[in-house]
């Protein structure tokens, strides 16, 4: 089927670079999204006055929309054309970003943070496509996606630094109207530098496909986001993951059988693709471990504002964009994938296993910034390869579906980590506070007779107080043992992840697709 394509003239690589600006502008948007909203939530609570019950919600909200209708908004690109649809993505994620930042209720607020993950599922596939229809040249392809993987792999810590400047230094709302900054140039380029050819026969959109596809994942999404706060026993959540599960699996059959599948199944048939799939759901799924609970660390237990927190980040994103543009430029052409991923992976594990000496004080120079370092290394060396081989070789009319199951990836290991880490911490403190006879209020039986043995009210008065003292000591150590296990099982997963994606990935990427020629822009 002759398919769309954004592609540039091999006279004019200085254009080739610019898209390759225009796309990254428009992923940083999307990936600053999943933390910046988050630093500013308990200002957006004062403001509008909502429950720490409703607060998860703009969160979720943007999570299931985002993650249930990535597969439609592939495919919607690879029907009408990849430049309409990311234009398009581009201006509804703007404005409505903007209308949620002019919101006067949690209603208002929600409502546009679901709109947004609507928009960011027409985006995000739309901009790998374009990247990955634009650069075709082996190695050109490689240092396109190395910048494109670091993008992604610390987008979520520049959304820390960035979502705390806002926060502290203007207001909460910014957090959303900085969308609209960004997306303005990159609209404005995209008009003029993108080329959109439509096809000349065109595809019925798969409904039973898209259907299935949209309520498995939002099942799934809201199964794991549900588990956070009911636990993963309780009847709601069993019973919507249970419920993605069969419907997930009535996808697959009506993919076998659909004329017009909304998923080829071929896609998933090349190692690499799969395995690069694979790659990018373990890195969304193990790198909550640092980005979540060390952010808890560093401000709740160390004491650093939101902007110190996003600074400490600073030195992970440096490494994420060296090993992203730097060691994958060079190697992967040279290697393929596996070695890259399997020694990312491993990198990430050592610096989470690093994490796991974290106690009361810390010193962020010895004992924070070596694992920053390694993790960030090891997500560059991952998200640079597994994105690049989540569309190598696949069929240009297919290039949109293929992006999708990348971001979908990504989102859904981001919502099993969550809760998977969360459920994890929270049964670890509670634990640890039990083993010592400290119940959930701070009380102890030993408390209790410890007062009575003080006859003056002096010497209860200070008995009181130094209780009070051990209780909160006591509290924070079992909240940093929390955290240790959080990091010693994301630990585990990037070990995990090294061995499966080591057995799963192939050789070299391919060169180009298969029938994959550039389309000539004019001058």
């Amino acid at each position: 089927m002759p398919t769309p394509t954004s592609t540039l003239s091999p006279a004019s690589p200085r254009r080739r670079w610019v898209i390759l600006a225009l796309v990254a502008l428009a992923q940083l948007t999307i990936v600053l999204d999943l933390t910046v909203v988050n630093i500013a939530l308990p200002s957006a609570q004062r403001a509008l006055g909502f429950s720490d019950g409703d607060r998860q919600w703009i969160v979720t909200a943007y999570a299931l929309a985002f993650g249930s209708l990535l597969p439609l908004g592939g495919r919607v690109g690879d029907m009408i054309g990849r430049k309409r649809t990311f234009v398009t993505g581009l201006i509804g994620f703007a404005g409505i970003s903007a209308v949620g930042g002019l919101a006067q209720s949690f209603v208002w607020l929600l409502a546009a943070r679901a709109l947004q993950g609507m928009f960011a599922a027409l985006l995000a596939p739309a901009a790998l496509a374009v990247l990955s229809t634009t650069f075709t040249e082996a190695r050109e392809r490689n240092r396109a996606f190395g910048i494109f993987g670091a993008i992604v792999g610390s987008g979520a810590a520049v959304g820390l630094l960035l979502g705390g400047v806002l926060t502290q230094y203007l207001s909460w709302r910014w957090c959303l109207y900085v969308n609209v900054v960004l997306a303005v140039p990159a609209v404005i380029g995209s008009l003029a530098l993108l080329e959109g050819r439509d096809s000349t026969t065109r595809a019925r959109l798969d409904m039973p496909g898209a259907l299935t596809a949209s309520g498995g994942l939002l099942a799934l999404v809201y199964g794991f986001s549900h588990a956070q706060t009911a636990g993963w026993t309780a009847p709601a959540t069993l019973a919507t993951l249970t419920a993605s599960v069969v419907i997930l699996a009535l996808f697959v059959l009506t993919q076998r059988r659909s004329r017009h599948p909304l998923l080829p199944l071929q896609v998933l048939a090349d190692r690499n693709r799969g395995g690069s799939y694979l790659a990018i759901l373990i890195v969304g799924i193990g790198m909550f471990g640092v980005f979540l609970f060390l952010t808890y660390y560093l401000q709740q237990t160390l004491g650093y504002s939101p902007v110190t927190n996003g600074l400490a980040f600073l030195p992970m994103i440096g490494a994420v964009m060296v090993t992203s543009t730097g060691a994958t430029g060079v190697l992967l052409a040279r290697t393929g994938p596996r070695p890259l991923v399997v020694v990312g992976m491993l990198l990430a594990a050592g610096g989470m296993v690093y994490l796991t000496r974290l106690g009361l004080h810390a010193s962020y120079a010895g004992d924070i910034l070596p694992s920053l370092l390694l993790v960030g290394a090891g997500i560059g060396l991952v998200m640079a390869p597994a994105m690049n081989g989540s569309t190598a070789g696949v069929d240009p009319g297919h290039s949109g579906i293929a992006s999708a199951l990348a971001n979908t990836s990504q989102q859904v290991g981001g919502s099993i980590g969550t809760a998977l880490l969360n459920t994890l911490a929270t049964s670890a403190t509670a634990s640890y506070l039990a083993a010592r006879g400290l119940t959930a209020h701070g009380s102890t039986a030993a408390h209790g007779a410890a007062v009575a043995a003080h006859g003056s009210a002096a010497a209860h008065a200070a008995a009181a107080a130094a209780h009070a003292r051990a209780v909160r000591t006591l509290i924070v150590l079992a909240t940093v043992h929390g955290y240790t296990v959080t990091f010693w099982v994301s630990a585990g997963i990037f070990a995990f992840g090294a061995l499966v994606c080591g057995a799963v990935l192939g050789g070299k990427l391919p060169q180009r697709a298969p029938g994959q020629e550039p389309v000539h822009l004019p001058a």
